[in-house]
């Protein structure tokens, strides 16, 4: 893609150059806002193309106010799942209580947009795919910053120069290890793992989740409509993170295997279909707590900075509040200033929804028959309230506004 120098005041302004890794969310919602305001941007995603499909997501409170500025909220409302009801199973499959998901999810009923991951990517993609440069099947190799920019050595061999580098490459961001070192030291297990495949909708579930528990096991059944696939889910407290299975599919099915073996409901199936599931997606349970968020020319945004895990239900909108709050930030700013008001804008932002864990949706997973007890009984005293009307730390950052562009 070529670009031309834009006149500014009458004179020619070089616009700065910023690459950023990763396609997903905070990657293109980043690059939107940059784009906006005079910056020359170049996305590289390892994927040889967008990732389609994928789990729902949720758009919550101040990040909806930030797909609502981008232009996109009508269509995210169009792709509303529209999930009506949540039903919680006893460990003899037997129904404990069917509430509004937002009941326990903290979501504001007809406000919030929960939504396909892919769908949301998709429109990300589409609003900027015209202004800015998509390098897909390609990653960072190597990242120079002895110099007066940042010089990049690309995977597939090609090298350039930019003045700014942005990770929003995830949870296990490269980016990340390159700059700040190992994962470790950043990376705040929770004490579980999951699993997340495609699979028959064999019980034809429509709009709603239906999840069975046993002390320390969930298994859950997620219809987004009316089709023939659902989303399943196997969840399972893990004391120590099981590092051998990270990585290796094989001894991934093997570990949840081995934790489900002889439960009831509909587990013995939903473990046949993961034998065979071609789109298995496995992880830890984890946050990322980092002390900054940046350093010299380079910065991260999203997951790959303040992963909050689903417990929260916020990692999506984390990554949209903090791409618009980074490009705020940076407007008209240089680098080392703009980095500085991106943390004072947003870290205590971010600390208030990483802290809902052991909220919401935490309280879903019981380790203790004890705390599945107490569990079902609050639930079963949810049956007559109303939907929630989202958690104070949902909206709990204002916008700053965007300078106009000159």
């Amino acid at each position: 893609m070529t670009r031309t120098d834009q006149p500014r005041h009458g004179r020619t302004t070089r616009r700065r150059d910023v690459l950023i890794s990763g396609a997903s969310v905070a990657g293109p919602a980043l690059a939107y806002w940059l784009n906006r305001h005079g910056y020359a941007v170049t996305v590289v995603e390892k994927a040889g193309s967008l990732r389609h499909g994928g789990y729902p997501v949720d758009v919550r409170g101040t990040a909806v106010e930030v797909v609502r500025r981008m232009g996109i909220l009508p269509r995210l409302r169009d792709a509303h799942v529209d999930l009506r009801r949540l039903t919680f199973l006893d460990e003899d499959g037997e129904e404990v209580a069917s509430v509004s998901p937002h009941t326990v999810s903290g979501g504001a009923a007809g406000r919030d947009v929960e939504i396909r991951r892919g769908d949301l990517t998709a429109a990300l993609h589409a609003a900027v795919r015209d202004d800015v440069e998509f390098l897909f099947g390609d990653s960072i190799d190597t990242l120079d910053r002895s110099g007066p920019g940042v010089d990049v050595t690309f995977r597939r061999g090609s090298r350039r120069t930019f003045d700014l580098v942005i990770g929003a490459d995830g949870v296990h961001s490269h980016t990340r290890a390159m700059l700040f070192g190992p994962e470790e030291r950043f990376h705040r297990y929770l004490g579980y793992c999951f699993a997340v495949f495609t699979m028959r909708n064999t019980l034809g579930l429509s709009h709603e989740t239906v999840m069975w528990n046993s002390p320390g096991r969930a298994a859950a059944l997620y219809a987004v409509g009316d089709g023939d696939e659902v989303h399943a889910f196997l969840n399972f407290a893990c004391p120590e993170p099981p590092f051998d299975a990270f990585g290796d599919p094989r001894a991934q099915r093997a570990l949840v295997e081995e934790v489900f073996a002889g439960a009831g409901w509909e587990v013995p199936g939903m473990l046949a279909a993961l034998r065979e599931a071609d789109d298995l997606f496995f992880d830890g349970v984890s946050q990322i707590r980092m002390p900054r968020w940046s350093s010299g020319r380079v910065a991260l945004v999203g997951d790959a900075a303040y992963a909050p895990s689903f417990l929260t239900g916020q990692g999506t909108s984390l990554a949209l509040v903090g791409a618009y709050t980074l490009a705020a930030s940076l407007a008209g700013a240089d680098h080392a200033e703009g980095f500085a008001a991106y943390e004072r804008t947003t870290r205590e932002f971010v600390t208030l929804n990483q802290d809902l864990v052991g909220q919401g949706e935490a309280t879903l997973f019981p380790t203790t028959a004890r705390a599945l007890r107490q569990r079902n009984e609050m639930l079963r005293g949810l049956r007559s309230l109303p939907s929630a009307e989202g958690r104070p730390a949902h909206s709990a950052l204002t916008l700053p506004e965007l300078p106009r562009r000159e």
